[in-house]
């Protein structure tokens, strides 16, 4: 019942919350050892609520955003359940340094429940499109690939999240203008693959940027760019797959091949984006031509197009199968108050200057 449910544990090492999606914790904590990308909560002990409804897009789960409200099973079980996603930072990249939380309790009107100890289960499998073959979950010491924001409606780029890919490169990095780049030989990979990354704050080998373009009457435009950042690597047969609800209605595809994705039959909303065979199919080392770049035509569905919330920027993204961090959905470009007033703004401003015109043209008499 209203107000809803909150759920509380407590780490077992020093782990902190860098995101969340569905939900949210109650106080951040003390994140002050954190420069440049500050987590979401860094307490001990943190304390969980659902979001309200009608929140953005970008910070929605499946069965989220209830405010805590849930039904009986036997009354409704789609309104049952209740979900959200969590990124955890250090708490270990492994079965062996990854320890379960502990001390669950789900609190609600009432005395609320004291939750049994954590216990380990299957990791997460996936079907394939053809229902033939089940991949695993698997957890990564970090991503290997980030994505930036931008939008012709604010001027603000929202950029990757600083240190998105981790940081332990960061000693060996090196400046896009450094001479250690002239030197022959510096490109050729070595044998345990150790990258060579250029200098940046996300320390990311690969960036996906997702620009909102332009906007016309029955269409929108976007433009993606996706920039090599590792000297020591280029990419043959490279491709990107985003998730979109607006993909559903893609009219064109300037300079990449694209491919719709259902792997829910009655849900087109991702697409694979693949260069075009002798013409962009190789993403060259980082440099001058360590980038590919395209343009998408959507046509917009009435029913369900918006600027607002973030709507316009994908929910998930994957470059050659490997899931790209996105940025904190609450530094998205926004739209700015004066578009939401677009129409009575040109109508009072096409009416001052109809008068204005007026008015100069009665005194040059």
């Amino acid at each position: 019942m209203s107000p809803g449910w909150t759920l509380s544990w407590s780490w077992a090492k020093k782990e902190v919350i860098w995101s969340m999606v569905g939900a949210q914790t109650t106080e951040q904590g003390d994140c002050s050892k954190f420069k440049g990308n500050v987590p979401h909560c860094c307490k001990k002990t943190p304390t969980v609520v659902d979001l309200l409804p009608g929140v953005p897009y970008n910070q929605q789960y499946t069965n989220c955003c209830k405010g805590g409200v849930v039904a009986a099973w036997g009354q409704d079980p789609s309104a049952a359940v209740s979900a959200f996603q969590v990124s955890v930072g250090q708490g270990g990249t492994s079965n062996k340094t990854v320890k379960l939380p502990k001390n669950f309790t789900l609190l609600g009107p009432g005395p609320g429940y004291t939750c049994g100890p954590a216990k380990v289960v299957p990791s997460t499998t996936f079907l394939t499109p053809d229902r033939r073959r089940k991949t695993q979950a698997l957890t990564r010491k970090n991503p290997s690939c980030c994505v930036s924001f931008s939008s012709f409606y604010n001027e603000t780029i929202t950029p990757c999240p600083s240190c998105a890919c981790g940081c332990q490169n960061k000693h060996s990095c090196v400046r896009k203008d450094s001479k250690i780049l002239s030197i022959t030989g510096v490109n050729t990979p070595r044998k345990d693959n150790a990258p060579l990354l250029q200098c940046t704050h996300h320390m990311c080998p690969v960036r996906v940027h997702w620009h909102v373009k332009l906007n016309y009457k029955d269409y929108w435009r976007v433009k993606i760019a996706i920039t090599n950042f590792n000297y020591r690597m280029n990419y043959t047969l490279w491709s990107l797959v985003v998730q979109h609800p607006n993909l559903n209605n893609v009219t064109q595809v300037f300079s990449f091949d694209y491919k719709p994705l259902v792997p829910y039959e009655s849900i087109n909303d991702t697409g694979m984006f693949y260069g075009m065979k002798y013409y962009n199919d190789l993403m060259m080392e980082a440099g001058p031509f360590g980038n590919v770049q395209s343009e998408i035509l959507m046509r917009k569905d009435k029913n369900t197009f918006s600027f607002k919330q973030g709507w316009a920027f994908p929910r998930k993204v994957y470059f050659n199968g490997d899931e790209c961090m996105l940025p904190p959905p609450d530094t998205y470009p926004f739209l700015p108050n004066s578009v939401h007033r677009s129409p009575v703004s040109f109508s009072a401003l096409l009416i001052s200057s109809l008068v204005l015109f007026l008015v100069t043209g009665h005194f040059n008499i």
